[in-house]
C-alpha cells in the first residue's frame, strides 16, 4: 500500500473525510491517484539525493562523478582494482587525505594487491630533543633489555633511532633522511590450512604441515577498517617468530587467529599451551616439554608432555605463499567444471568407494582439509564425465600408496579440483577404442619429488607426477604446482598459470615417458618450467620463464627442444640461447644480447668473432632467472628475486 495516500488524505478536512467515508471513498479514491504520482516525484527526489555520493549512487552516476574528481582507470590487475565503484571511492578518499602517508600506504595496497606498510623515516633520526615535543621512544642508543626494537630491527616496524644516511633512497641504501618515505610491500600472502589432521612423528611429537616437513608459520593479516590506519605486525602476513609468538600469544593463538591446535581428549586453551624451540636435538627434540602443550612456530611442530597423547589432533595455521595456485583455503567456486548434486567424502570415508561410485559420471567432493591415505584407481566410462574436488576453500591431502591409475575411455573427461596429491604418481592410460580423453588438473597440486623430507627436500628428485599414457589424451593444467609431466607423443597438453617443477634446472620437466624422446604438443602461457622440456611441437610459449639447463654429459642436446619448428610462436619469455624453439619474438636472453653487441659493436663492424662470442655469453650469464626460493615447501617458492633482471622481471607482455 502506498503510504503516501494516507499522508495525503490526513490533510483534508475532518467533514470531507467522513462526508467521504460514507459516499464509498471516491474522494480518498482520488488521493490514491495523486499519491501514486507523488511517490514517483519523492523516490526521484532521494535518488537525486543519493547520487551525490559515489556509495549510494546509481551505477550510470559513477563515471561522471569519477570526471568530477579526475578519475583515470587503473590496469585492473588486482581484486581490489576491477570496481569502477570502487576505485571512484578510493580515489575520493585519497583526494581528501592527499599528501598524507596513510593514502600511500592506501594506494600502495589497492594497485598491488600486496599488502603495505608507509614508514617516514625522518621520524626515526636520531635528532635533539626540542622541549615543546619530546619524544620519549626517540633514543640515541637502544635499551639491549628491550627484545622486539632489537628483532624488528630494520624492517618496516623498525623503532631504533638511526644516524642521518645522505645516499639516494632509490638506491635502497639510503633510508634515514629527512625527505625519505618508504613504502614496505609483502609480497607473500599467508594462507589458511583449517583443521588439517596434524602430522604424526610418534605419540607425543606432531608436524602442521601435513607432507610431514618443517614448515614457517605465517600471521593471518587483520583487515584494516580505516585508511587513516597505519599498518602493525597483525596487519600483514609475516613469518611469526618464537619470541612474538610468546609474548603476544592471545593475540595470534584461537580458533579465528593465526594458529590453533585442537583435540578430543585434552584441553587446548590459551593457558594451556607454550612457546619453545623445538629444534632437533639428536633423534629427539630439544626442550620438550612437561606440562603443558609447546609450539614453534619457526619449524611448526607441537609437543605433548610425555604420556599424554592427543586424540584426533588438528591444527589451524596460516602459511606464505606469492599467489592462490596449487589448492588451498581461497575462493575456487567459478573453477568447478560441473554442478549439480554430488557424493560427500570427510574424514574416515573410503575415497575409493566414492570413486568407484562414480565412475559412471557425477561429482566426489571432500568437504574438508583432512589427510586422505590410499591406494586408487579409477576407471571413467565412455562419454562420463567426472570431478573430484575439494569444496570450497579448503585443500585435502591425498597421500597414495602407489601410482593413482586413472584409466579414460573415448569421449570421457576427468577434472582434478583442489587437492594436494603426494606418495605417487598421477598415472593416466587410455581403455577402448579411438577417441578425445579430457584430463583436467585446476589448483591442484603434485608434490615434485612426490614427496618432502623433514628438512624439506624431494624424496623423489628424477621422478615425474604426471604420467599420461593413453594415446590421444587432452590434459589441462590450470593453476597448479606440478613435478614433471611425461607423456606420450599423441597426446596434446596446455599449462597455463602453473609452476611445472622437475625440482633441479637439469631435470626432465617435460618429455616422452623414457625421460628423452618427445612428449606431446604443448601449449604454455604465464608459468615457470624448472627442468629441460623436450616437445613434438611447441604450439605456442608466452610469458613463461624456462630455467632449464644442460649437465656434464647429458644425453639431452638441447634444454628446450620442440622437434617440429614449422608452425608455433615463443614470445615474452625466457628461453636458453642454445634451445631449438619456433620463431621467438621478444624473447631473453636474445634481446639483452642483441641490444649489448649493438652498443658495444662501435663502429659497426668493430667486433672481432672471439669478442662477441665472449660478450654473448657474459649477457647470457647475467640475464637468466633468478628465484628467492626453489624448493617446494618454502614460503617464497618459484618466486623471482629482487634481485633477478630487470629483462626478465618486466619483460612480459603486460
Amino acid at each position: 500500500m502506498n503510504p503516501e495516500v494516507d499522508k495525503l488524505y490526513q490533510l483534508l478536512p475532518a467533514l470531507y473525510r467522513i462526508r467521504d467515508s460514507e459516499q464509498g471513498g471516491p474522494l480518498r479514491a482520488l488521493c490514491a491517484v495523486l499519491a501514486e504520482d507523488i511517490a514517483v516525484l519523492r523516490e526521484n527526489l532521494d535518488q537525486l539525493y543519493d547520487d551525490q555520493f559515489i556509495e549510494t549512487c546509481a551505477d550510470w552516476v559513477a563515471p561522471y562523478i569519477g570526471d568530477l574528481i579526475g578519475y583515470r582507470t587503473l590496469h585492473g590487475v588486482t581484486a581490489r582494482t576491477r570496481s569502477v565503484r570502487a576505485e571512484v571511492a578510493n580515489t575520493i578518499a585519497y583526494r581528501r587525505r592527499k599528501g598524507t602517508a596513510t593514502v600511500l600506504e592506501q594506494l600502495a595496497r589497492d594497485v598491488t594487491g600486496w599488502n603495505a606498510r608507509v614508514v617516514e623515516f625522518f621520524q626515526w633520526l636520531e635528532t635533539s630533543q626540542y622541549m615543546n615535543h619530546v619524544r620519549p621512544t626517540n633514543v640515541v642508543t637502544p635499551d639491549l633489555r628491550h627484545w622486539e626494537a632489537l628483532e624488528r630491527r630494520g624492517t618496516a616496524f623498525n623503532s631504533l633511532a638511526h644516524s642521518v644516511d645522505v645516499r639516494r633512497i632509490d638506491t635502497q641504501q639510503g633510508r634515514y633522511n629527512i625527505p625519505n618515505i618508504g613504502l614496505f610491500l609483502w609480497r607473500l600472502d599467508a594462507f589458511s590450512l583449517r583443521r588439517s589432521p596434524a602430522f604424526r612423528v610418534d605419540d607425543e611429537r606432531f608436524l602442521c604441515s601435513p607432507l610431514g616437513n618443517n614448515f614457517q608459520l605465517f600471521t593471518r593479516p587483520q583487515s584494516e577498517t580505516d585508511i587513516t590506519h597505519i599498518a602493525e605486525p597483525l596487519n600483514v602476513p609475516e613469518p611469526i617468530s618464537r619470541r612474538v609468538l610468546d609474548r603476544y600469544l592471545d593475540r595470534y593463538y584461537g580458533a579465528q587467529l593465526s594458529l590453533f591446535v585442537e583435540t578430543d581428549n585434552m584441553a587446548t586453551a590459551v593457558g594451556d599451551v607454550q612457546v619453545c624451540n623445538l629444534s632437533d636435538d639428536g633423534v629427539s627434540w630439544a626442550h620438550l616439554p612437561v606440562s603443558k602443550v609447546s609450539i614453534d612456530p619457526v619449524l611448526g611442530r607441537i609437543a605433548f608432555p610425555s604420556g599424554t597423547a592427543p586424540v584426533n589432533l588438528r591444527v589451524t595455521c596460516h602459511y606464505g605463499f606469492s599467489m592462490p595456485t596449487g589448492g588451498g583455503a581461497y575462493e575456487r567456486s567459478k573453477t568447478f567444471a560441473l554442478g549439480g548434486g554430488f557424493a560427500v567424502v570427510t574424514q574416515g570415508q573410503s575415497l575409493q568407494a566414492a570413486l568407484t561410485a562414480t565412475q559412471a559420471g557425477g561429482i566426489v567432493e571432500i568437504d574438508d582439509s583432512g589427510r586422505y591415505q590410499e591406494t586408487l584407481t579409477m576407471t571413467v566410462q565412455a562419454a562420463a564425465k567426472v570431478e573430484v574436488r575439494a569444496a570450497n576453500e579448503h585443500r585435502p591431502t591425498v597421500v597414495l600408496g602407489g601410482d593413482w591409475s586413472i584409466s579414460l575411455a573415448p569421449g570421457s573427461e576427468l577434472t582434478l579440483n583442489g587437492l594436494l596429491i603426494t606418495g605417487g604418481r598421477v598415472r593416466v592410460t587410455a581403455a577402448g577404442g579411438i577417441g578425445t580423453r579430457i584430463l583436467r588438473l585446476r589448483h591442484c597440486t603434485l608434490v615434485p619429488g612426490l614427496g618432502l623430507t623433514r628438512e624439506g627436500e624431494p624424496l623423489s628428485p628424477a621422478e615425474p607426477s604426471l604420467v599420461v599414457e593413453g594415446a590421444g589424451t587432452q590434459v589441462e593444467i590450470d593453476h597448479c604446482l606440478v613435478g614433471g609431466v611425461v607423456s606420450v607423443d599423441s597426446t596434446e597438453v596446455s599449462i597455463t598459470n602453473t609452476l611445472l617443477d622437475a625440482t633441479e634446472p637439469t631435470g626432465v620437466a617435460f618429455a616422452a615417458p623414457d625421460g628423452l624422446a618427445a612428449g606431446g604438443v604443448l601449449t604454455i602461457v604465464n608459468a615457470t618450467v624448472i627442468g629441460k622440456v623436450h616437445t613434438v611441437r611447441l604450439d605456442l610459449a608466452s610469458n613463461t620463464i624456462f630455467a632449464a639447463a644442460l649437465a656434464a654429459s647429458d644425453a639431452w642436446a638441447h634444454p628446450v627442444l620442440s622437434d617440429q619448428n614449422q608452425q608455433g610462436c615463443c614470445r615474452f619469455s625466457f628461453v636458453p640461447l642454445n634451445s631449438i624453439v619456433p620463431r621467438r619474438y621478444r624473447c631473453q636472453p636474445d634481446l639483452a644480447v642483441d641490444a649489448a653487441l649493438l652498443e658495444a659493436d662501435q663502429p659497426k663492424g668493430s667486433l672481432t668473432d672471439p669478442e662477441i662470442l665472449a660478450l654473448t655469453v657474459a649477457t647470457q650469464a647475467r640475464v637468466r632467472p633468478a628465484f628467492t626460493a626453489r624448493r617446494y615447501g618454502q614460503p617464497a617458492y618459484g618466486q623471482l628475486a629482487g634481485h633477478c633482471p630487470e629483462e626478465i622481471s618486466r619483460g612480459a607482455d603486460d
